[in-house]
């Protein structure tokens, strides 16, 4: 896959001062599946490209693929467009090898950053598979570009087969470089929705970091999102929320006011949870801790910031959630001995495991609601009297304070997986029932602002084994 960046505006040497890259030499860049080239075939005091190659290694790719269980077809993780394609994989080159231009920095000229050239972009071939020339139109002319498309036969020699999800787009505007990368950065992968990466809250983060000055003044900045996070309908309505509360007053309403709010509590609300269970781990002093459906390693991440935890274990039922895990805890990139603490495992709470036992401590955060009622005596039993950690913390959604969330219609639960929510009555009633059967005691814990009527919005059971 082939981008290709050009400007006639002297002096032409100022657009690899940008890019930090020197017009007489090829610079080679490993990426995490393949490499990146970049060179300059044409560069005189007229005009100067700059041009970033994609060279993706076929079988690495197939060895990283995050859906391969979902292709159409038996040999669509071997045989695909994805090596040729501008997509994904060119949103983390420009990231990686610009990285200086596309977040504004230039150290020998930064006078530069805010010049505005008259750029030429070339992109060989983007896929477009659902909307076609007049989505690319939509999402590049509201930002000022003149647009040439070309759009690709399947085959030449079979005309009958008709066209393809292909264009070669050739883009034109007068801005800014840093302008020209996030705008590419951000909506080449719009284009095309077959991500090679996980997309999860980091992405939702740099989207709105990549969009920040233009995206929530695009008339297409509901669709850009939405097919940027991959129709993930929560990342993108929490994407929606803060693009909202970004614009000016008078484009605010009462409405997203509202939502804002509630968006904002709820991460509080998660940064509260775990900051607690982990303080409540610290005192009691263990060593080796585990968490037991672990997800995305939320409390993990905290967890390795402190030296008293000498062995972490991470356990989910979901292979997904480990591979989210790896990837948010940057695990490729921890150092040796930070590797040695860590340990993630696919397993389930239903049934013994040898490798849940051993440890000081056990985490299970938010997951009982998850489980069918008629199955939490196998849990108990796995946890508290097969493996036995000495502390155990459970937390679970407090349903009295449902009332409280003002967009939850009445009967209905916090989340669509959740098989039950319990009041605090019936919560501290199980978990009492739980420290008399194995002997431990237990003592309960509000999580979040408590409200006098209907308690806090989340609870916790801090079990301690012997009477």
């Amino acid at each position: 896959m082939l981008l290709q960046i050009t400007t006639t505006e002297a002096p032409t040497s100022d657009l690899s001062f940008l890019l930090h890259k020197h017009p007489d030499k090829v610079q080679t860049f490993d990426m995490s599946l393949g490499k990146a080239h970049v060179y300059y075939p044409e560069y005189n005091e007229n005009k100067i490209t700059v041009a970033l190659l994609l060279d993706i290694d076929a079988v690495d790719m197939v060895r990283g693929s995050k859906n391969s269980a979902n292709e159409s077809f038996s040999l669509a993780q071997y045989v695909n467009d994805r090596p040729y394609v501008a997509s994904s994989f060119m949103s983390v080159a420009i990231a990686s090898v610009f990285s200086s231009a596309l977040n504004g920095k230039c150290k020998n000229n930064p006078e530069l950053v805010m010049k505005q050239l008259p750029f030429e972009v070339t992109i060989s071939t983007l896929p477009a598979p659902k909307g076609g020339e007049s989505l690319i139109r939509s999402l590049f002319e509201p930002l000022g570009y003149t647009i040439d498309i070309q759009r690709h036969t399947l085959n030449p020699l079979f005309p009958e087969w008709g066209e393809s999800k292909y264009y070669s787009v050739k883009l034109s505007n007068k801005l800014t470089l840093k302008d020209l990368l996030s705008h590419l950065y951000v909506l080449i992968p719009t284009l095309d929705n077959d991500k090679h990466y996980y997309v999860n809250k980091d992405e939702l983060n740099k989207l709105l970091e990549k969009g920040e000055g233009w995206l929530k003044h695009h008339p297409g900045k509901e669709q850009i999102t939405k097919r940027y996070l991959s129709n993930i309908h929560w990342l993108s309505k929490q994407a929606l929320l803060r693009l909202a509360e970004a614009e000016d007053t008078e484009n605010s309403d009462d409405e997203i006011e509202e939502k804002t709010e509630i968006s904002q509590r709820k991460a509080t609300l998660h940064e509260k949870r775990i900051a607690l269970v982990t303080e409540k781990l610290l005192e009691s002093k263990a060593k080796k801790v585990i968490d037991l459906g672990c997800g995305e390693g939320k409390l993990l991440r905290q967890l390795l910031k402190h030296q008293q935890f000498t062995s972490i274990a991470g356990m989910d039922v979901s292979y997904s959630e480990l591979l989210k895990a790896k990837e948010r805890l940057y695990y490729d990139n921890l150092s040796p001995k930070q590797k040695e603490r860590l340990i993630l495992f696919q397993g389930s709470l239903l049934y013994l495991d040898e490798r849940c036992k051993g440890f000081d401590a056990a985490a299970i955060v938010e997951v009982i609601e998850h489980l069918d009622v008629y199955r939490l005596k196998a849990f108990e039993r796995v946890v508290f009297e097969f493996s036995q950690p000495r502390t155990v913390i459970i937390t679970t959604p407090n349903s009295e304070y449902n009332v409280m969330w003002e967009t939850l219609q009445h009967g209905t639960m916090r989340h669509s997986d959740h098989r039950f929510e319990w009041t605090r009555k019936e919560f501290q009633d199980w978990a009492e029932r739980i420290a008399a059967t194995y002997h431990y005691r237990v003592e309960f814990h509000p999580i979040g602002d408590v409200e006098e009527t209907v308690g806090a919005p989340s609870q916790m059971a801090l079990f301690t084994y012997g009477n």
